[in-house]
């Protein structure tokens, strides 16, 4: 056991492959030029926590666009991505049901995030999730199939021969076999689905990084909230988008009644997973202190659940 967890990046430079992200401030204020102003001026303090809430208000709003002005007004996918990156986003879309049931991303999410990696000059987007249901159909059936298909971005199908072991280094796993895309990737967007958890309470960021392995993965449900923890902390994502446009609220993971659905329309993003988590605990009436994965994090430093210390915005659509 080591005092500091090692992370996807470092585990890039022990296999010579070099990741880099940037991580850049928004502020807690009003108008939208005040934000690209104050994400400007803080680009020399790396590690600057900073969150912006998107709120669907109008009838019909349009989720790709509400997903493009909160990246405008974090400063745009371009402080983010660079020309020539590979980025791989990954979405909770480990169930075969459809969008409208809360239990996966929204396609609309993804296509979004996509184009905008595309518009910065990303060389390749790619898809990828260790599915639980069969992948194709997963694929098919939630949409992240025809998100591929409308953007060009590629879908990464799970193989074994795409595990590779890698000491993870946590406070409670070792080796592990991690699907090569995340390992590979210049940027990491983490695009989970909230919604709640019959085992871990919610699945929110952190728990989607469950997806992110192979191997025996219900060995992870012994100890559920560390393995959550010992895996974010590995990935660290360079941003995390939380779609609580519909939010499961009973029968999770899997889902399967509307009645189960509650529509939020909102959306979370930040370069802070504990902080995003926090905020999404909250549409479900949880805090920290109820979410162990959530305390955890707190604790071994992956990221602060005091949301009154951060950089806040919202925009509203």
């Amino acid at each position: 056991m080591i005092d500091h967890p090692i992370t996807r990046r470092e585990s890039l430079q022990k296999i010579g492959k070099i990741s880099a992200g940037i991580t850049l401030s928004a502020g807690l204020f009003g108008p939208v030029t005040k934000v690209l102003a104050n994400v400007a001026a803080s680009k020399d303090k790396p590690g600057a926590a900073w969150m912006v809430e998107g709120v669907g208000e109008q009838p019909g709003y349009c989720v790709k666009t509400l997903t493009r002005k909160m990246f405008d007004a974090a400063g745009g996918m371009g402080k983010f991505v660079s020309k020539g990156d590979v980025v791989v986003l990954k979405p909770n879309i480990s169930w075969a049901q459809a969008p409208h049931l809360a239990v996966t991303t929204n396609p609309e999410v993804m296509i979004a995030v996509i184009e905008l990696c595309q518009e910065a000059g990303a060389k390749k987007v790619r898809i990828a999730d260790n599915t639980i249901h069969d992948a194709g159909r997963c694929f098919s059936v939630t949409g992240a199939a025809g998100a591929a298909e409308k953007t060009g971005a590629d879908l990464v199908h799970p193989r074994s021969s795409m595990m590779k072991k890698i000491n993870l280094h946590g406070h409670r796993l070792d080796v592990w076999p991690v699907f090569t895309p995340f390992v590979e990737a210049d940027k990491i967007i983490n695009i989970p689905v909230a919604k709640v958890h019959g085992l871990s309470v919610l699945t929110l960021g952190m728990k989607n990084w469950i997806g992110g392995v192979g191997g025996r993965r219900s060995a992870l449900h012994q100890d559920i909230h560390q393995s959550i923890v010992d895996l974010a902390q590995f990935f660290r994502p360079h941003l995390t988008l939380i779609d609580a446009t519909r939010i499961l609220t009973a029968n999770g993971p899997s889902g399967g009644n509307v009645a189960d659905v509650k529509i939020l329309n909102r959306l979370i993003l930040s370069n802070d997973p504990v902080a995003a988590d926090t905020r999404a605990a909250e549409f479900f009436g949880k805090t920290p202190e109820e979410v162990g994965f959530i305390a955890l994090g707190n604790k071994w430093g992956l990221g602060s659940s005091d949301l009154d210390q951060m950089r806040r915005q919202s925009v509203v659509l």
